[in-house]
């Protein structure tokens, strides 16, 4: 069976997207198979891995993206996936096994204005339809907005992982509080369309600090965090194995140039960030955490 991991924080700006993009090209380059489903509104993820070129396309349609499966409704889930997304600047394959369902600003649509069937909730059609596709992954991901409203929850009720990404403030820990609140709400209020070969609703599994800036003591707000996580834990709101994972990810332009070239970071150059030791970059930091991912067991 597919990992089906969301990356969610109820605080935005924490670099979700750029952890969530690398995360799954490292995970590809370590030969595992990859989905990266974007539920995000804004469309970052889509935008960077497809290109303005190609998204524009899937956007002018109105068709081929997520919101195709429940407005008009006729699209499959199957038939949205981008296979091997990334390209180079002739077209070409550059980074095999990573493949992408897209999104549009029309997600955004999904809060207000679709009436679905009460019976059938949007998050049981979208998990239903993932069912027929998920034995062709590894790793399915999910980039989820800063919110529990609808398109966030379709990666959620799919999910068997959560994973926070948070910076050194005060605000993180603020958005990470909000979250496990939320999710156990939500968890409550979709408990009936739950089978028992879904297993257990998906609960934090880890928090990755994110976007470092270099000299930044991170001490302080660890602390503060694992003292939160461990109430979580006590109080059965996160999972037993739930941790503040050992990998940071720094502050690097790298990734900022990765966005505007439509790659990521691990194709721009693992070099252009090289630090005192060979491999000291955030290339290294994305595989590192693609590993430390890999090793951690669920309970």
């Amino acid at each position: 069976m597919a990992r089906k991991i969301s990356f969610i924080n109820y605080k935005g700006g924490v670099g979700k997207t750029s952890l969530i993009v690398n995360t799954a090209a490292a995970l590809a380059k370590l030969g595992h198979r990859v989905l990266l489903c974007d539920f995000d509104t804004q469309s970052n993820a889509s935008i960077w891995l497809l290109r303005l070129d190609r998204w524009n396309k899937i956007n002018a349609a109105g068709e081929g993206s997520i919101y195709s499966i429940f407005e008009p409704g006729r699209a499959q889930v199957r038939e949205l996936v981008v296979k091997d997304v990334v390209e180079g600047k002739t077209g070409e394959k550059v980074l095999p096994g990573l493949d992408l369902i897209p999104t549009t600003f029309n997600l955004v649509d999904l809060e207000n204005e679709f009436n679905g069937d009460p019976k059938r909730p949007h998050y049981l059609v979208f998990y239903e339809q993932l069912a027929t596709i998920e034995a062709n992954y590894d790793f399915i991901l999910f980039d989820c907005p800063p919110n529990i409203l609808r398109a966030a929850q379709c990666g959620v009720f799919a999910s068997n992982e959560i994973y926070v990404p948070v910076n050194p403030d005060a605000l993180s820990l603020i958005g990470f509080t909000l979250l496990v609140e939320k999710l156990y709400k939500f968890h409550q209020l979709s408990a009936s369309f739950r089978s028992s070969a879904m297993g257990v609703p998906a609960q934090v599994q880890g928090l990755v600090f994110n976007s470092i800036k270099a000299g930044v003591d991170i001490e302080v707000p660890k602390m503060r965090l694992q003292l939160r996580l461990n109430q979580f834990k006590t109080a059965k709101r996160a999972a037993p194995a739930a941790k503040i994972f050992s990998t940071q990810i720094r502050d690097a332009m790298v990734v900022r140039r990765a966005v505007a070239l439509g790659l990521p970071a691990a194709l721009v150059g693992a070099d252009v960030e090289a630090g005192p030791a060979a491999g000291d970059n955030v290339v290294n930091d994305y595989k590192k955490l693609a590993n430390e991912i890999l090793q951690h067991a669920i309970i």
